[in-house]
């Protein structure tokens, strides 16, 4: 098992590079700052929470009104940056989207920080 965790490690190092391990270059920060900037606004941190614990591992857009005590609008507006910034992805189903967390995306800024 040991071995399979380093594995993993190195995967990750390799696909995220680390704020603490060098000096970054230009794309490398500009991809790193969308994902933090992203994490920057309380709505958004609530989305991923539930999100995080989601039994079925997805939430319908429909499902964040009432917790989140915001118009199906402003979850959409921001249900959108967390897409752009690779956090969620979201798959519609008729009138509906539903979505899910992208937990590799999140492993990767945590590594990030983690150097």
């Amino acid at each position: 098992m040991a071995r399979t965790k380093a594995i993993q490690v190195e995967a990750q190092a390799e696909c995220c590079p680390s704020l603490l391990g060098a000096p970054l270059g230009p794309d490398d920060a500009s991809e790193l700052a969308t994902g933090f900037s992203a994490l920057g606004d309380p709505v958004r941190l609530r989305l991923l929470s539930m999100l995080s614990v989601a039994p079925e591992g997805e939430i319908c857009v429909c499902e964040f009104i009432g917790p989140i005590g915001k118009s199906q609008g402003t979850i959409s507006h921001h249900l959108k940056i967390l897409g752009e910034a690779g956090l969620v992805h979201g798959e519609r189903r008729g009138k509906w989207v539903w979505y899910s967390l992208d937990r590799t995306r999140l492993a990767e800024l945590r590594t990030a920080i983690d150097g």
